[in-house]
């Protein structure tokens, strides 16, 4: 809603108003040129937007849900590399694989991680972020084997 209306996180409840006032001027069917390029937005979606950010409650409960939806969503993946692919070691708490970074740093990963589940791994250099786990191998049967 705050890209919609054109304001930042922090604006004021004034700054809300005036900028849906701005925006309906722009957006509104009876308001625009005929031959404006100004792409379409629905108005009803401006009112939810301005109503939203203009009442404190709701704005509250937007921005928690937008600070929320964030935090859910990890880091995206580089690029997905097998741990075939990676160096084998070991580490002090038992088996390790490495994989060179692009930034010259490494990609670790360890036994522990992988019995967790955990798949994505940072780089300890940069924040860069890959994809590691087993590949599917499909044998000849159509059977597939990790």
């Amino acid at each position: 809603y705050y890209e919609l209306l054109a304001v930042s996180p922090s604006a004021s409840s004034a700054d809300i108003k005036a900028a849906y006032h701005r925006a309906l001027l722009v957006y509104h069917p009876d308001k625009r040129d005929s031959g404006s390029t100004t792409p379409t937005v629905d108005i009803g979606l401006l009112k939810q937007a301005f109503k939203t950010l203009y009442t404190p409650e709701l704005r509250k409960e937007y921005d928690a849900a937008r600070s929320a939806s964030g935090k859910q969503h990890g880091p995206r993946p580089a690029q997905v590399v097998s741990l075939e692919e990676f160096e084998e070691g070991e580490g002090p708490d038992g088996t390790t694989w490495a994989y060179p970074c692009r930034c010259g740093g490494q990609y670790v990963v360890t036994e522990e991680m992988l019995d967790a589940g955990q798949h994505m791994v940072g780089c300890g250099s940069c924040s860069e972020a890959v994809w590691a786990g087993y590949e599917l191998v499909e044998e000849e049967n159509g059977v597939q084997d990790g």
